[in-house]
């Protein structure tokens, strides 16, 4: 391998040039797709240089003024003086093409990158740290960088982006490809009527205090998403096992106790109702990743990696709390700062809504209305200020267990027995506000206002 080439084409990389020398605003046309250091030869990577040096003092690029600049630089008679750029012209076919010429290119210095990387990989593993996964990371993110980390969006018209958000939902979802999915349903009427469902590249925020139910909301989201919208989920369970995640997916689905499920004490009906569950589960396209303690780096090296194989919808982690940064400090505000930022990132590098569990304050404890508020989120203000929405979970029901201790303090109201608020507490695109839903604590499930649910067999709490 040594003794070859790197791939490259000198003649394209010629009538790219010769084409500027005859037509020098055809440069707007190859500025978005090659850079000077794509040129394999030396002094046709020079020449470019200077295209791209008088194009930027807006100074006509011409056989004349490309000559003058490169022997202000004392380069033009290593570039072979002018009877070179003579020739860049006469081997020129047409530069109507030159966008194809660029385009050569671009993918061959592309393949010369390439060849570079593995080299750096192949340090990498002949460095023989004892972090294996850190190499790993590394190797991954070399190649990952080299795929997207030079791609710009450019600019397009208004009309464009217009023509996009008008365009015409389908109504159908059944119809709707995962990979074309503008935004994913929760499956709540409320929240996806609020939020719109969560959109793409947002970082949301579902919080709340201990037992009140985040986890199981986002697992009924995950469920929900996954079965009625055909939506590819990544799960990060940094805080539960994919064994206990699964019990709780079918108690909810099932309508069964997961203590029952687990000691296998169903009825004959019962048992029915759950295996008809583990084939609807089985279906649905969630992946569990139940490591504990996972840096960023490594749950971004694994969402990406997924990505590659199966087109994610949604990213869901439990819970912010036990996520590490990829750099030790003493300073947890700082950690989560980090933290924060990087979940952004990654919403906006795949554009699939992240939805990140966390864990409140004990503020809210010590308050005469027990509903939490922004200030309550634990560690960092980044968390408000990163994140495109912010949900909490609050039941009244947690502090007032019986009805008598409610009506003492609120005399005039129903007991809310069964019922939880979802608090859009930010909203980066629309308005915020308070919505209900019912929740089962015995079966950890949260469902629609509207829904009538059978009544399962009482059983102990899950949260």
């Amino acid at each position: 391998m040594v003794d070859r080439l790197p791939p490259h084409d000198i003649d394209a990389e010629e009538a790219t040039l010769g084409s500027l020398l005859i037509d020098g605003t055809a440069i707007i046309k190859t500025e978005t797709i090659i850079k000077p250091q794509d040129f394999y030869s030396e002094r046709n990577r020079w020449i470019y240089e200077t295209c791209a040096a008088l194009y930027q003092r807006n100074e006509a690029i011409n056989q004349i003024t490309v000559a003058q600049d490169l022997a202000r630089q004392e380069k033009l008679e290593n570039c072979g003086g002018a009877a070179f750029l003579n020739h860049l012209i006469s081997v020129t076919p047409t530069s109507l093409d030159i966008e194809h010429y660029a385009k050569i290119v671009s993918r061959l210095s592309m393949m010369r990158k390439l060849i570079l990387a593995s080299e750096v990989i192949s340090g990498i593993g002949y460095s023989a740290d004892p972090d294996v996964d850190a190499s790993l990371d590394k190797s991954e993110d070399i190649l990952y960088n080299l795929r997207h980390g030079q791609n710009t969006r450019g600019f397009i018209h208004i009309r464009q982006v217009i023509n996009k958000i008008m365009e015409t939902e389908p109504e159908d979802d059944e119809n709707v490809k995962p990979s074309e999915m503008k935004n994913v349903p929760t499956g709540f009427t409320s929240i996806d009527d609020f939020l719109n469902g969560f959109q793409r590249s947002d970082l949301i925020v579902l919080a709340g205090r201990p037992s009140m139910g985040k986890t199981s909301l986002a697992l009924n989201i995950a469920r929900n998403a996954a079965v009625e919208h055909n939506a590819c989920v990544a799960m990060f369970s940094l805080e539960m096992s994919s064994e206990s995640i699964v019990y709780r997916l079918l108690s909810s689905e099932s309508l069964v106790n997961a203590w029952k499920i687990r000691k296998k004490s169903e009825s004959r009906e019962e048992e029915k109702r759950v295996m008809d569950a583990i084939g609807i589960l089985s279906e649905a396209t969630v992946y569990i990743d139940d490591s504990p303690m996972m840096r960023i780096s490594e749950m971004r090296s694994k969402a990406k990696r997924l990505q590659a194989e199966h087109p994610i919808n949604l990213i869901i982690i439990d819970h912010l709390g036990l996520m590490q940064s990829d750099t030790h400090t003493d300073n947890r505000v700082q950690e989560i700062s980090y933290i924060t930022r990087s979940l952004k990132v990654l919403a906006r590098e795949l554009n699939v809504p992240v939805l990140v569990v966390s864990q409140l304050s004990r503020a809210a404890e010590w308050r005469t209305t027990h509903k939490p508020q922004l200030s309550d989120l634990r560690d960092s203000g980044s968390i408000e200020q990163d994140a495109d929405v912010v949900l909490f979970v609050y039941r009244d029901e947690y502090y007032y267990r019986t009805e008598e201790d409610w009506l003492k303090e609120h005399p005039n109201e129903e007991y809310p027995a069964g019922l939880a608020d979802v608090i859009v507490a930010k909203h980066r695109n629309g308005p915020t506000g308070e919505l209900k839903l019912r929740f089962d604590t015995t079966l950890a499930k949260f469902e629609n206002m509207a829904t009538d649910p059978t009544a399962p067999e009482p059983g102990p709490s899950l949260i």
